[in-house]
């Protein structure tokens, strides 16, 4: 089906989409799409973070300080000539002051190196999450389209049994007022006439209820007016693809295959950190400061006292209580819990892929065989009027095929609904839908 192109419409306006204008509207208003899309923004600012870990931290530093007594120290009273006491001296001046900076340069870092090789992968998982959000948005989203379109379909239907029952109802009243035939067939007629006006009412108020939920699962407010433009003819039912006989490889394609893919490499990174939390870790450092000292706040900053050094910062994990050895093991255990739910969730897939393949080829058998009991159903509806009108029949056999026409629409439309939701699914697990 080709896309359409939509042009946004304010509030009140008619907005008239194909089923792929709806996928697209819902891409770029759904509240769970844009979220997605958002933790993917905040993945890329993640991995900037990461990133800037290993480029230089620099900072700078203040101080000032009145001291409104200056600190007394005691020094024994020898030194001054006083032995056997101790003489209280002012050390310091009443202001200070120091401004510096300092720099701090990663050269050696194993969990910083891990974490650079991990930033990929670590996007890619909110990359895939936010397409599977985008999936199930067109799931949803085509789901309620059929569902509308169906509805519409089963309104034509019901529109076209009232104006046929109508035409009964109307000539078996006119032959009853002649006396032709008893007043319990027009009766009769009347209550399916009766029932067909107030199935085709609950039907619209149903159909007027879907289209709420269309506009629901695109994101757009309900007040808004929408005018579906694609048809059910449109819709091929009959082309299927068997891809399990063909490609035994198709689980690959299936979103949540990947996300676990990629959460198992994220464990597989996680182990990698653990280890590296092993080995020693290298920073290089300087600093520079003045410092400023003066009993008068006016002459504070006359005179600097700079002090500055570079060095290096060595740090060597020696032994930590077995606490890296048992976070290996546990990040070991996780790979292998995540290869196992791989495994497991290939097999899933598979047999879900079975499964709708199945459940597809019955949907169409069940389509045909209801378009089949329709005309069957028309037919005896068909005849049983002839009848009656030729006065070979009786009302009851005219009711009876009536009752039978609508079941077999009824089914009809119960069939083109499971068929069309069947081939939606199974699109779904051959990983169709992109």
């Amino acid at each position: 089906m080709a896309s359409v192109g939509y042009t946004q419409q304010p509030d009140g306006k008619v907005y008239n989409f194909s089923l792929a204008d709806c996928i697209n509207y819902a891409y770029t208003h759904q509240d769970s799409v844009l979220n997605a899309a958002l933790d993917v923004k905040s993945a890329e600012y993640h991995v900037k973070e990461t990133i800037g870990q290993g480029l230089p931290q620099v900072s700078a530093s203040g101080s000032f300080q009145d001291y409104l007594k200056i600190p007394t120290s005691l020094l024994p009273g020898e030194f001054f000539g006083a032995p056997g006491t101790f003489i209280p001296v002012k050390f310091g001046v009443k202001y200070q002051s120091n401004v510096g900076a300092n720099l701090n340069q990663l050269l050696f870092d194993g969990n910083y190196l891990v974490g650079l090789q991990a930033r990929s992968t670590y996007k890619q998982l909110f990359e895939r999450n936010y397409t599977r959000s985008k999936i199930d948005a067109n799931v949803n989203v085509t789901k309620v389209y059929y569902q509308v379109l169906v509805n519409g379909e089963q309104i034509k239907l019901l529109d076209a049994n009232i104006k046929q029952i109508k035409q009964l109802l109307d000539q078996t009243t006119a032959q009853n007022k002649q006396g032709f035939v008893e007043k319990i067939d027009v009766d009769r007629l009347t209550v399916q006439y009766n029932d067909l006006v107030t199935t085709r009412e609950n039907t619209v108020r149903l159909l007027a209820l879907n289209y709420q939920l269309l506009k629901f699962q695109m994101g757009m407010p309900i007040e808004n007016n929408i005018v579906l433009t694609d048809k059910l003819q449109d819709v091929k039912l009959d082309n299927i693809t068997d891809v399990a006989a063909t490609d035994t490889t198709f689980y690959r394609n299936r979103i949540e295959y990947g996300l676990l893919e990629t959460q198992k490499r994220l464990n597989e990174f996680d182990l990698k950190s653990r280890k590296a939390a092993l080995l020693p870790k290298l920073s290089f450092n300087a600093s520079y400061a003045n410092s400023y000292q003066n009993n008068s706040f006016g002459g504070l900053y006359s005179t600097s006292y700079p002090v500055g050094y570079i060095g290096l910062s060595l740090n060597v994990p020696i032994f930590s209580g077995f606490q890296h050895t048992n976070q290996i093991k546990q990040a070991q255990i996780s790979v292998q819990k995540a290869q196992n739910n791989l495994d497991n969730l290939k097999n899933a897939l598979s047999l879900q892929a079975s499964q709708a393949k199945i459940t597809y080829i019955n949907g169409l058998q069940s389509l045909n065989n209801q378009k089949a009991n329709q005309a069957l159903a028309q037919e005896v509806l068909r005849v049983a009027q002839i009848k009656y009108q030729q006065g070979v029949g009786s009302s009851i056999e005219v009711t009876q095929a009536q009752t039978a026409v609508q079941d077999a629409d009824n089914k009809y439309i119960q069939g083109l609904y499971q068929a069309l939701v069947s081939k939606v699914d199974l699109d779904k697990a051959y990983g169709l839908i992109k």
